[in-house]
């Protein structure tokens, strides 16, 4: 089922990967105010969600998002748009709760403004072939808010960034892999089986290690490595009295895979 109406976004939990679709495919995915509200509240519902261990974002029908329905939101927009109850903020912009625990992006078809964004807001990023991305705001005589100017340089490089952030001209799949915005160029039909496959292998793992390293990795990121390192000693005493930790060691020594419970 698609929809041409308000903005919806579908959840289904598939063992410990919970899979949040946009589903708008009528309007190519173009987010109103209701599809805003509804993948924030989709991040919060991962977020509180115990058994879920990975997030793995995609789209309904071809298009993986046409941006913004402007038409819909400017107004609300230019007066700021805040996370809604019980919600986490896809684009960690706008002061919202974030999710703690690791988001996949596989996106195909148009992935325009506030879907690129979503990526640089994401941990592991796969796309089609078909994709194409652009950055357009400033052809609509706007900017990006949802993070572009704040992380696209420091993925991509000043330069690289700017020759696509200043003109919002379209690229493909293959500048977005040399930008590094997305890990893996992959054919259409083999994106959500790929891009599935890495939840599974990544929720196989201890989820308070993988939290713990994504937690770490982003501390250094946003607050710089001395910040980070400070809060180190903090994430192993944490990780170590695990119960997962006694665990790891254990199918070490039985030469087995762990079988990890987030205790």
């Amino acid at each position: 089922m698609t929809h041409s109406g308000p903005g919806h976004v579908s959840i289904e939990l598939d063992q410990q990967v919970m899979l949040i679709g946009l589903d708008r495919a009528a309007k190519r995915n173009a987010f109103d105010l209701a599809m805003l509200d509804a993948l924030s509240l989709a991040y919060g519902q991962f977020e509180a969600n115990s058994e879920a261990r990975v997030a793995l974002v995609f789209a309904h029908g071809e298009h993986f998002t046409s941006g913004l329905d402007l038409a819909d939101v400017r107004q609300r927009l230019s007066q700021g748009w805040q996370v809604p109850a019980g919600g986490c903020d896809p684009w960690r912009v706008n002061g919202g709760p974030r999710v703690s625990k690791p988001v996949i992006v596989a996106a195909q078809g148009y992935c325009f403004t506030l879907g690129i964004e979503l990526m640089l807001a994401a941990d592991i990023n796969f796309c089609a072939s078909n994709t194409r991305f652009a950055q357009m705001e400033v052809q609509r005589g706007l900017l990006p808010f949802g993070g572009a100017t704040l992380r696209l340089p420091l993925l991509a490089g000043w330069g690289n960034a700017m020759r696509w952030l200043l003109t919002g001209d379209e690229f493909d799949a293959h500048e977005a892999l040399r930008l590094g915005l997305v890990q893996q160029v992959m054919a259409s039909e083999d994106l959500l089986p790929n891009a599935l496959h890495l939840a599974r292998r990544i929720a196989a793992q201890a989820p308070l290690g993988v939290q713990a390293t994504l937690a770490s990795a982003r501390e250094a990121v946003l607050d710089g490595e001395n910040s980070a390192l400070g809060g180190l000693p903090a994430h192993i005493q944490r990780v170590f009295a695990s119960q997962d930790a006694q665990e790891g060691l254990t199918a070490m020594q039985e030469h087995r895979e762990g079988h990890f419970t987030g205790n």
